[in-house]
């Protein structure tokens, strides 16, 4: 096939260069028709971009191994549907759907930002084109998915990691990088907002949406990745702190933080420079994790190239796009700060309180993954960061957020009266350690102490929920009242709810998971709590590009049959690579998970079982959380033809 998704690339660098300058030189020269220009820049590089992505998509649908990137990443024998999805599951493809996602999210600005001041939309989307342009030359420079090896291309494809063959790539890629790319928007706007100098509350009320947005989807992103682990690594673990998958927790912890520190912004014009720094870095640390994962400084089992030339063009693009919204910041800062006063006993208080705590996590999350690489740029050895770290340094931290977090929606806004809220603390605090002594002893018949902290705060939280939806309801009706709560306010409920339903099951599938590594013949048996797997039988499989044994497992409750479940052990005929395929019964209360491992002699095979309580509280709470971002995005308030802003 001719190469015209190249042309498409080459075109598209073009119409950014156009874009990051027209509406700039109009926004100087106060000239209308170059300011409008923007919007129609954006689309027609969404268009380009889109064209090439749908050309590198039929590239795999046909097999054209003339192409090096689908020679690397396909096969003739792969279903289409991998071979569709595999266009992201290299380094090139997924670049190429990232700048995608960016000018998909610009072509957004243009359509929805049709009501705010033109200076500012343009001079927005002339910032996206920068930054697109910069990341276009990464592509066609050093990360192309259009070169071709002709004239002598092999017959056949590679074929796609085997890791990689799994309904998870299809769907947790684009998910993640509508999060990590979003962050693209508020950055943006920010500094738009500090070249122009339109600022005030409204334009703060703009973006609130988009940063929601693109945490939301980040959030749903990390949420179908620590499934797919799960499920697919054959380990039982769904978060490892591992330095890819940080590399996406930290743009969340200051998305977090942003989303908040915009309400209070929105609300009382309070916190304007450092919800402005948020924007920054949030942007900052998506763009990091870009690094981390096609750089190869670190190891990781996510990563995707390990080519230090690319690492380093990413890095500048990070340094100079990080230091021009710093500049911005720095030298624009006193337009923007505030004068407005609060009580230490109040809302804003709160708000920024757990602002410096989700700070302070991030701060964490980011040295534990770079400490081993500067440890190792300076030459003073070899050392690893592992969870102990993480889990003994964000424990603590996330019991204040979890207190907080109780505590602050209840507070009112520039100052409050502690006799005010008194008895209500009272009240879920009484409640909070009766049910959550009685709900840990009842379920495991002991008191674990970090079981107990975190089930008591979660509960906490739980409580402020209520108390805070009845005290709307005072005067009427309470389901009356639900029904006409703000979407915002119904999202940070919600929020709140799928944080301390995460954090249950967090603590409790931590503490309370039984593991069992054995060695299993046909006919016998392992007894985990009240459930006896037996292995019954063993039969060899084959899919279209790999062949396998399947067993069957027996599983009893209380002597009571229960389920047939069967595993798998594959092996990819291609790459000769093993896999294993789990077998699971999913519940809230506990997953059943069954792997096979190697046959090890004498007919027996290694197979690994586990009972894991709760471990679907952690997936639960992150879709709640999802649902939140987007529930409080939909706030008929940012649908609102907006107010002049004022330019100063």
């Amino acid at each position: 096939m001719l190469p015209i998704g190249d042309l498409a690339l080459h075109f598209a660098l073009a119409i950014a260069f156009l874009l990051g300058t027209v509406p700039l030189v109009g926004f100087f020269k106060n000239n209308v028709r170059l300011m409008n220009s923007a919007s129609l820049l954006a689309y027609f590089l969404f268009g380009l971009l889109l064209f090439a992505f749908i050309s590198l998509g039929c590239l795999f649908y046909y097999n054209d191994f003339s192409y090096q990137y689908v020679a690397t990443h396909s096969n003739t024998r792969l279903p289409v549907y991998y071979q569709l999805s595999a266009i992201w599951g290299g380094h090139e493809g997924s670049m190429l759907l990232w700048v995608l996602t960016l000018t998909g999210w610009m072509a957004a600005v243009g359509l929805f930002g049709k009501r705010l001041p033109l200076p500012l939309k343009s001079t927005t989307l002339a910032i996206l084109g920068w930054i697109a342009l910069g990341f276009l030359l990464f592509i066609v420079l050093t990360s192309s998915p259009f070169l071709r090896i002709l004239p002598n291309f092999p017959l056949d494809g590679k074929d796609l990691n085997p890791l990689l063959q799994d309904f998870g790539l299809i769907i947790h890629p684009p998910l993640l990088y509508m999060g990590y790319v979003g962050y693209a928007v508020p950055f943006a706007f920010v500094c738009a907002i500090l070249l122009t100098g339109y600022v005030d509350r409204f334009t703060m009320r703009w973006v609130r949406p988009w940063a929601l947005a693109a945490w939301a989807f980040l959030t749903v992103g990390i949420t179908i990745g620590s499934w797919w682990a799960y499920y697919e690594l054959g380990w039982g673990g769904w978060w490892f702190w591992d330095p890819v998958e940080n590399a996406s927790l930290m743009p969340w912890i200051l998305g977090t933080a942003l989303i908040h520190s915009l309400a209070a912004t929105e609300k009382r014009a309070v916190f304007p420079v450092w919800t402005v720094l948020l924007a920054i870095l949030c942007f900052a640390l998506s763009m990091l994790g870009t690094f981390l994962v096609r750089s190869g400084v670190l190891t990781s089992v996510h990563s995707f190239a390990s080519d230090p030339k690319r690492g380093i063009f990413i890095l500048a693009l990070l340094g100079i796009i990080t230091s021009f919204g710093l500049l911005l910041l720095v030298f624009n800062s006193s337009k923007i700060r505030s004068n407005q006063q609060f009580s230490l006993f109040s809302r804003e208080m709160g708000i920024l309180t757990n602002n410096i705590l989700l700070f302070v996590g991030c701060l964490v999350v980011l040295l534990g993954t770079l400490f081993p690489l500067i440890v190792d740029v300076f030459a003073l050895g070899k050392i690893s960061v592992g969870a102990p770290y993480f889990n003994t340094l964000i424990t603590p931290l996330t019991f204040i957020i979890l207190f907080a977090l109780g505590i602050t929606p209840l507070l009112r806004f520039k100052e409050d009266q502690w006799a005010r809220v008194k008895n209500t603390f009272i009240k879920m605090a009484v409640g909070s350690i009766i049910l959550g002594f009685l709900i840990s002893y009842i379920y495991a018949g002991k008191i674990d102490g970090l079981v107990i902290t975190t089930l008591i705060l979660s509960l906490w939280v739980l409580g402020g929920i209520i108390m805070d939806a009845l005290a709307d309801a005072r005067n009427g009706s309470f389901f009356k009242s639900i029904i006409k709560t703000k979407a915002s306010k119904l999202g940070m409920w919600l929020g709140h709810c799928g944080l301390a339903v995460l954090a249950i099951g967090v603590s409790f599938t931590s503490h309370y998971s039984i593991e069992r590594d054995a060695l299993m013949k046909i006919g016998e048996s392992i007894q985990i709590k009240e459930y006896t797997f037996t292995l019954t039988g063993l039969e060899n499989v084959a899919g279209s590009n790999y062949t396998g044994v399947k067993g069957t497992v027996n599983v009893l409750q209380n002597d009571k049959p229960l389920l047939i479940m069967h595993p798998e052990k594959r092996n990819f005929t291609v790459t000769n690579m093993p896999t294993s395929e789990v077998a699971m019964r999913p519940s809230l209360l506990d997953d059943l998970y069954v792997a096979m491992g190697e046959p090890i002699g004498n007919d027996a095979w290694a197979m690994r079982i586990y009972v894991k309580p709760f471990v679907r509280w952690v997936w639960l709470g992150g879709l709640l959380i999802t649902l939140a971002g987007f529930i409080a995005m939909s706030d008929k308030r940012y649908r609102r033809a907006q107010k002049t802003s004022v330019k100063i």
